[in-house]
């Protein structure tokens, strides 16, 4: 038909269309990790266990981990931009109403509520880079992305921290409800709507297709390795960035909330990274990018077990650049993986997978504590990295280059 063929030809986004995109990544991770800097502090407040407070990490993560591939069925044939915005609104409610909790279990409950509006934001957007850049310049735009949210989660974890360290832990949440609301705004007015869609195949329900889809996704091992490592990749920077404040607060580096919270300065070389890096994976290839990406983060968690702090940022910085990159290949490799007609149903569930990575993160690795600390938790947390990066070897050997034009 005519009109696919004459959307193809248009002209790529612009400047304002990309800054939209990084500003959906800010505001989606503004929110979700916040309270990591705080858990010391809120196991204080609150008389509850690391693990207690841990939970208002894996809640966050856990939301998303459930809502994702229900957004996806839902929104595959809704317009993306309409979406994106409201899911941005959504997300500012329970951030202001967590002000207001007054025990651990509410605040809990309001985290979990943050984690269920977010897949309205990042599968969609997710698709909507796809569907409106040309292929070769996906993983570009798609690092843009991940920088985005590499920035957001920056920004929400030293912002809490720093408000909660001054003033209290309730005028952080409030700080970034108002700081969501602004930036849904920005992306209203930024992000163009979509161009239209092939119809796919029927123009009724999503919902009833959609066990027929998942059911074809996970018959792929190419999608069953990507949703694997999205587990992983998430599973190692929630684990190693809410265990280590345990052990960076305690001797011999006894740091305090403020101090904790500018740990977090290291996704700044994320930045800076991710975009340099996405170009080089246009060149050498997502199997090579993972490669690289994994054996850079598996460097930075061991790194972290050294008495030195200097030591220890550095190995933080490995990381999370790391594991940004990391993130970059396997997006790019879910869009050219998934069928056309079910690549927003394809980005709920990596989503899930990549959410159920972070809940577990933020309760798992408690029992390695328990037994060794920090040491045995590096040795898991390691351990896991290494089996992703085996599974994006083996499960991605497949040529990616094949897609019907």
């Amino acid at each position: 038909m005519e009109p696919p063929a004459q959307s193809d030809q248009r002209h790529e986004p612009g400047n304002k269309a990309a800054a939209a995109v990084a500003l959906c990544g800010v505001c989606a991770f503004l929110e979700l990790y916040c309270t990591q800097p705080l858990l010391p502090l809120l196991a204080h407040l609150f008389h509850a266990s690391k693990t207690g407070v841990g939970m208002t990490v894996s809640a966050a993560t856990l939301g998303v981990a459930i809502s994702a591939p229900f957004f996806g069925a839902v929104t595959e044939r809704l317009a993306r931009k309409s979406v994106i915005v409201a899911s941005l609104l959504c997300v500012s409610v329970p951030t202001l109403l967590a002000a207001t909790s007054a025990n651990l279990a509410q605040l809990i409950f309001w985290r979990f509520l943050q984690g269920i509006m977010v897949p309205g934001i990042i599968a969609v957007v997710v698709t909507y880079i796809g569907e409106e850049w040309p292929p070769e310049s996906v993983a570009l735009i798609m690092s843009f992305y991940v920088s985005g949210t590499a920035l957001g989660g920056f920004m929400g974890r030293i912002t809490a921290g720093i408000l909660a360290d001054y003033f209290s832990w309730r005028v952080s949440f409030v700080a970034l409800g108002v700081a969501s609301l602004v930036g849904a705004a920005a992306v209203a007015a930024w992000l163009p709507h979509g161009r239209r869609r092939a119809p796919t195949r029927a123009k009724s329900d999503p919902l009833p297709a959609f066990p027929y889809q998942v059911q074809e996704m996970f018959r792929s091992r190419r999608l069953v390795a990507t949703f694997a490592v999205g587990f992983n990749v998430l599973f190692s920077l929630v684990g190693v960035f809410t265990w280590i404040t345990f052990y960076l607060s305690a001797a011999p580096f006894l740091l305090s909330i403020t101090a904790l919270s500018s740990l977090f300065f290291v996704y700044l070389i994320g930045l800076a990274v991710t975009p340099a890096a996405g170009y080089l994976i246009t060149r050498v290839g997502l199997r090579a990018g993972i490669a690289g990406a994994m054996c850079c983060s598996i460097t930075g968690v061991l790194l972290t077990l050294a008495h030195s702090l200097p030591i220890v940022i550095v190995g933080l910085a490995m990381l999370s650049s790391g594991v940004f990159i990391a993130q970059t290949a396997s997006q790019s490799h879910l869009r050219v993986a998934a069928p056309p007609g079910a690549r927003v149903t394809a980005a709920g569930i990596y989503i899930t997978c990549y959410y159920l990575g972070g809940t577990a993160a933020g309760v798992v690795p408690g029992a390695f504590w328990a037994f060794g600390k920090w040491p045995a938790c590096v040795a898991f947390i390691v351990f896991m990295q290494i089996i992703a990066l085996s599974i994006a070897l083996v499960g991605w050997r497949t040529p990616i280059v094949k897609e019907t034009a």
